[in-house]
């Protein structure tokens, strides 16, 4: 395993040294301190292990690399991520896996506001409970969160899928509760799986589009 210290190596050669590989390779990038960037832009399967707290977009536009981090993220992890796996072991800022197409993210503790905004397949499981405004305009891809839900959760949402097993308090526009079938509880069941996380999926509840907001209606004007 190649060792990198932030305080001794600046995120730029780390990053580029992360984009010139091609093949499987395992790293561990120590004192990021909150450093912004770390990890973006991979596109190898490579094994980054971060120990500390990373700042903005850690592993943002992720490509085929597993990125665990052993600390707290800022604003915007995996953000726009394509594939490959993301892991923070503790609380992330707001627009967690903002607009991210594929892959997953793990969230050990808490998100704030937005996580999941504008998600676009991609698989987002939190341990914990997540702010106001998340999986807003979420088109596609499966949330999972395993705490509360703030304000308005999944405002304006098209036809990803939310799975909460606290409550939300409140759910936001053209946004309801849906059926838990067979097929759900077994998604479920491999997400929370995958993501290590111990709980039981019957304790869930399904949110989805209520598809009223697809086409512009007088009847639903004050919802827009």
């Amino acid at each position: 395993m190649n060792t990198f210290d932030l305080t001794q190596t600046s995120v730029r050669e780390v990053n580029q040294y992360l984009h010139d590989l091609a093949e499987p390779a395992a790293i561990e990038i120590l004192e990021p301190k909150g450093a912004h960037a770390v990890a973006c832009g991979l596109k190898a399967p490579l094994h980054v292990t971060i120990r500390g707290p990373v700042g903005y977009y850690c592993a943002g536009m992720n490509e085929k690399a597993t990125v665990t981090v052993h600390g707290n993220a800022g604003t915007g992890v995996a953000e726009n991520m394509m594939s490959g796996v993301v892991r923070v072991h503790g609380n992330a800022s707001q627009s967690a896996g903002a607009t991210a197409h594929g892959g997953l993210l793990v969230i050990q503790g808490d998100a704030s506001a937005r996580c999941g905004i504008s998600l676009k397949g991609a698989s987002i499981v939190v341990g914990g409970s997540v702010g106001h405004m998340s999986a807003f305009m979420a088109q596609s891809g499966t949330m999972v969160i395993c705490g509360d839900a703030g304000d308005a959760l999944g405002d304006s949402i098209y036809e990803a899928r939310i799975y909460l097993r606290g409550k939300a308090a409140s759910l936001g526009a053209d946004c309801i509760e849906k059926e838990m079938r067979s097929e759900h509880l077994a998604e479920l069941t491999d997400l929370l799986t995958v993501a290590g996380i111990a709980a039981d999926p019957a304790t869930f509840r399904r949110y989805g589009s209520a598809r009223t907001l697809y086409h512009f209606h007088s009847d639903h004007a004050s919802a827009y």
